[in-house]
């Protein structure tokens, strides 16, 4: 994984396009390398080997392609790297992830692939990973961090909250009045919290 991890950032899972779509490609390779053998074995070295280094090599692009596009899913984002000489990342937050989906074929349901989409807020709008190895693994990853994320921030917010009221003394009670309305503005509080935080600062 080539995405550098933010602080606190762990990865959950990494999946990979499914082998099946490097099937063709190791099949032209095999039939490359054993078609070189055979020409060159009549005398038609000029002819065999080229074709049999330019089929071999595009398997082993296809096969390298495969291992550096992946999927990854922290307690933070979904990461969608791709490409080998370059690199294109992509990445979803988890609190702008609205929606997360995944469907098989009849084949992909035999041999273990499928399509994951990810509805986001963001203006991408709509993102679809295909020939997904494991996408309900994909898909539960992605739901079960949401929560998680849900739950930390819920945590990091009822902290904030109980400082600004457990702290405050009569020199700073107006910046923590402050505050309070700040966290409310932000919709991290309710008008009611505000309100009862307020009537705690100044009794």
């Amino acid at each position: 994984m080539r995405t550098e991890l933010k602080s606190e950032e762990k990865v959950v899972l990494i999946t990979r396009p499914h082998w099946f779509t490097i099937t063709f490609p190791v099949l032209l390779g095999l039939i490359g390398i054993a078609g070189g053998v055979v020409l060159s074995a009549f005398g038609l070295v000029t002819g065999g080997i080229p074709v049999a280094l330019v089929l071999a090599g595009y398997a082993g692009y296809k096969i390298l392609e495969r291992n550096r596009n992946i999927w990854a899913v922290t307690n933070m984002r979904v990461i969608d790297e791709q490409g080998i000489f370059s690199s294109d990342t992509k990445e979803s937050p988890l609190d702008k992830i609205n929606n997360v989906s995944y469907s098989q074929s009849f084949w992909g349901k035999i041999f273990g692939f499928g399509i994951v989409d990810i509805q986001t807020a963001a203006e991408i709008g709509e993102t679809t990973y295909n020939n997904v190895e494991s996408p309900g693994k994909l898909k539960d990853a992605i739901t079960t961090m949401q929560e998680e994320y849900k739950k930390m921030q819920m945590k990091r917010q009822a902290k904030e909250f109980a400082d600004a009221i457990g702290t405050a003394n009569d020199n700073d009670i107006g910046t923590e009045i402050e505050k309070l309305n700040q966290m409310k503005e932000k919709g991290i509080i309710t008008e009611e919290e505000f309100i009862a935080g307020k009537k705690k600062l100044l009794s």
